[in-house]
């Protein structure tokens, strides 16, 4: 599963705003993202990026970093198109499970009386059944752990980069998921069977 957040850049700006007291025009911001491992709570890769980079872009770095198999990928709707579905496929087999909304004026294919997509099928039911059901049969719904990933980075590790150099930030980035894996690994219940 894969999510983006927007972290605010710490530097020079803020200092030159506390020094002239003057207000900047934007402010700057890197885009944070995460895979998640379902089954286990850990981020299994992560990425900074600037924030003109679209989420199917910055997804093959992503994918490089994922050991073993994959056998179910959530995305948001940024993911919809052939691209990501072939990229999928491609690197861990026509098995994977994709599951990505896709939007309310979403077509279906030429394709879809012979050999539908699974996103024809996503369509379809999304359309007989509704949105909230669909997520519900798909799994979909499992979207709010990422969210809540996303808030525990920004309450512990913050929602801020400090470091000012771009790869810096990426090593700041690094660190905080170690950090998070961490806590997650600490966290987890360990259960015995004792008769």
């Amino acid at each position: 599963m894969h999510c983006r957040t927007g972290l605010k850049i710490f530097g020079e700006g803020e200092w030159l705003e506390k020094k002239h007291k003057t207000k900047r025009k934007r402010h700057s911001w890197r885009k944070l993202h995460l895979g998640l491992d379902l089954a286990s709570g850990e981020i299994v890769c992560s990425d900074i990026t600037k924030d003109d980079i679209g989420d199917p872009t910055a997804l093959p770095d992503l994918l490089d970093q994922v050991d073993g198999p994959v056998s179910q990928f959530l995305g948001d709707g940024a993911y919809d198109g052939d691209p990501t579905s072939d990229l999928l496929a491609a690197r861990f087999g026509s098995t994977i499970e994709v599951t990505i909304p896709p939007p309310k004026n979403a077509i279906l294919s030429t394709n879809e009386a012979k050999d539908p997509t699974a996103r024809d099928c996503h369509i379809a039911d999304i359309t007989a059944r509704g949105r909230m059901a669909w997520q519900k049969a798909t799994g979909y719904n499992q979207r709010s752990r990422v969210e809540t990933l996303m808030g525990r980075w920004k309450t512990v590790i913050g929602p801020k980069l400090k470091a000012r150099g771009f790869e810096n930030q990426k090593t700041e980035a690094k660190i905080g998921v170690g950090i998070l894996n961490r806590m997650t690994r600490l966290g987890r219940p360990n259960f015995e069977r004792t008769a």
